[in-house]
């Protein structure tokens, strides 16, 4: 093995073609789109190169303002949603179900299979205030409160929006971060328990130091999944009421598509693939001080 590994050919045998086809599959578009940013048009009406103006566009772009900040909240929320429901799932199958949990995570990792759409599909039927009143409205009306037009208005939207993509999702994460919980020697919380510790002491003492690399690891995987957020919101409000609910990338995507403003939306491309690097570079960082620290 030493002697493949220390062999440059062999290496080059080896990793070329995954190289080649990461390259083609990978950087060449998005190189590509990089190039887009230079020039408006689209490919039916042909290219104009217009340098940096679609780059400065954007700061004048009130939309491309409204749709950050929605990106942002979203991310926010549904990404400290996802962790935290994950985790406490996922402590919840390691110190209450222990071996006998496989139904249930099973049964809490099943919405995580079904299609966006399906999924979307019944919570507009849940919400649904007309033409038939939906269930969560029907339960509203037995208690005397009127019905609630749940996508009429941004706020309410928002919270159904967050609802369905944590409802979907925490299970991916519990089990994630229940194989990380698997990973903590038992010796070490049997001796822990043997000093005293338990409940609450247990988790913030052994188990959350212990488990602190797959949950930064969960919480990348969350922000970037989160920020680059399409197929959920256009399956339930494509971006309604009005833009409210519109992230870059479902504005990148109709400006690209809907408007044939192929550089712009290059453009908003590029200012979402900077955030999403500004923000794991962050968790990183932080992440180091907080181990310097410790």
């Amino acid at each position: 093995m030493n002697n493949v590994l220390g062999d440059k050919r062999a290496i080059a045998l080896l990793l070329g073609p995954a190289l080649l086809v990461y390259s083609l599959v990978m950087l060449i578009p998005v190189v590509w789109s990089l190039g887009y940013t230079l020039f408006e048009g689209n490919a039916i009406s042909g290219f104009t190169f217009v340098g940096v103006d679609n780059l400065t566009r954007l700061f004048g772009d009130a939309r491309v303002g409204e749709a950050l900040r929605f990106t942002l909240l979203y991310a926010v929320i549904i990404t400290a949603g996802q962790v935290l429901l994950g985790y406490l799932l996922a402590l919840f199958y390691v110190f209450v179900l222990r071996n006998r949990g496989s139904v249930v995570r099973t049964l809490v990792f099943f919405p995580v299979i079904i299609p966006t759409v399906a999924v979307a599909l019944m919570f507009q039927k849940l919400f649904e205030v007309a033409p038939q009143t939906g269930p969560v409205n029907a339960m509203l009306n037995l208690f005397g409160i009127p019905s609630i037009d749940w996508f009429g208005s941004p706020v309410s939207a928002i919270v159904v929006l967050v609802i369905m993509d944590l409802w979907r999702s925490m299970g991916f994460y519990a089990v994630l971060l229940y194989t990380g919980l698997l990973d903590i020697p038992d010796d070490i919380m049997e001796s822990a328990r043997l000093d005293g510790a338990s409940g609450w002491r247990m988790v913030r003492s052994i188990v959350l130091p212990l488990s602190l690399p797959v949950l930064l690891s969960s919480i990348i995987f969350s922000i970037n999944g989160t920020l680059k957020v399409f197929d959920s919101i256009v399956a339930l409000t494509n971006g309604g009421p009005g833009t409210a609910t519109t992230p870059l990338t479902l504005y990148m995507f109709q400006t690209s598509f809907s408007y044939g403003e192929y550089g712009y939306g290059a453009s908003i491309a590029l200012l979402l693939t900077i955030l999403c690097l500004i923000v794991t570079v962050f968790i990183f960082r932080s992440s180091r001080r907080d181990v310097t620290k410790g």
